[in-house]
């Protein structure tokens, strides 16, 4: 799909089709372009490339509010963003090193070591085009008391990930300060970039997090858990928003 904004091509990200317009809110987000609803004018297909003139439904333009800058050159992608991969092809890592929006040590919700430990299961009974294909990744937003809130699935994580945070900003619940995101599959540098930008203190994954995003969620002071798998975990940063012994049990 690709993602233009004001006209102007952006993007294009190998993705499964579905809650496309939130798609395209999220990944705004997690590069800085827009913060709230307010910032966004509309957001619509455009016409396809089909012999006769029909709609592919691949193309999505979105229009910002007056006063919202567009994004720089600096942004623009020049080739496609694959299903598991949204930065390859960036000049440098510094530049999606995005300053954010919302500062996570503001941010200090608290979470259970049991309640994390059920999030996991959770996610995994969400997924309902998992369960046809078998080929999805997931991501879910989560209370700090375990209850599901919202969940997307996409080839891609970081496509998941901006379903999620796109639906967020689109109803208006930008930051996501009492939230816990959780991810299928690995914990990379962009998926901690996309949580923090959108304000998300806690993000936990099932696999293993890349060392540059251990980095970056210490730089940000998210809380960042990998390994999460049945009653185990290894905690990297941000262990102060994680409750242990009988207070985190009874809390539950």
């Amino acid at each position: 799909m690709e993602i233009r904004v004001g006209g102007h091509p952006l993007t294009i990200t190998m993705r499964t089709p579905g809650h496309d317009f939130d798609l395209a809110a999220g990944f705004l987000v997690g590069e800085g372009v827009i913060r709230s609803a307010e910032d966004v004018v509309g957001i619509r297909y455009c016409a396809g490339a089909t012999a006769d003139g029909g709609n592919t439904y691949n193309v999505v333009d979105v229009a910002l509010a007056p006063g919202v800058a567009l994004p720089g050159a600096s942004l623009e992608r020049n080739f496609y963003t694959t299903s598991s991969c949204g930065l390859c092809g960036k000049a440098s890592l510094d530049a999606v090193r995005t300053k954010t929006t919302w500062p996570l040590d503001e941010s200090s919700p608290s979470i259970g070591l049991g309640t994390l430990t059920t999030l996991p299961d959770r996610l995994r009974k969400a997924q309902r085009v998992f369960d046809s294909t078998g080929g999805l990744h997931a991501a879910g937003l989560f209370t700090a008391d375990g209850d599901l809130s919202c969940v997307r699935e996409d080839v891609g994580r970081h496509n998941a990930v901006d379903k999620v945070i796109g639906d967020a900003l689109r109803s208006g619940r930008l930051p996501l300060r009492d939230s816990v995101l959780m991810v299928s599959g690995r914990a990379s540098f962009e998926l901690v970039q996309k949580a923090a930008m959108a304000g998300i203190p806690v993000l936990a994954a099932v696999s293993a997090p890349s060392s540059l995003a251990v980095d970056l969620a210490a730089d940000t002071g998210l809380t960042l858990i990998g390994f999460l798998r049945g009653n185990s975990m290894n905690i990297y940063t941000g262990a102060d928003r994680i409750r242990t012994g009988l207070a985190a049990d009874l809390a539950r």
